[in-house]
């Protein structure tokens, strides 16, 4: 029993300390002041268990604003930065209208 609980604790140690922070972290960084109102509303919504969920639902969110070009300043707003994929969508818009005006000239 005890070595399953050692066991337990290594494994959840390692996803903890290095492969959430690693895997998670570069992709989506979150804004400290919006992950504190997700804790505080997901506290009030859903108690215990919805402050847990609140960061994780908080960060599914900004990953669907970041790709969607409606929600982009949604995605803004909760992270800490543009994402990438909105300058290089913005470049390319920028490359086609150049494009369309060349053709009509």
């Amino acid at each position: 029993a005890i070595l399953v609980i050692v066991n337990y604790m290594i494994i959840q140690f390692i996803d903890n300390n290095f492969l959430v922070p690693k895997i998670i972290g570069s992709k989506v960084s979150l804004n400290a002041f919006a992950s504190i109102v997700a804790v505080i509303a997901g506290g009030a919504l859903w108690g215990i268990p919805g402050m847990f969920l609140s960061i994780p639902l908080l960060a599914m969110i900004k990953v669907v604003c970041d790709r969607v070009d409606s929600l982009q300043p949604w995605g803004y707003l909760f992270g800490n930065s543009m994402p990438e994929t909105s300058h290089v969508s913005y470049f390319k818009r920028l490359k086609n209208e150049n494009k369309q005006h060349e053709q009509f000239r």
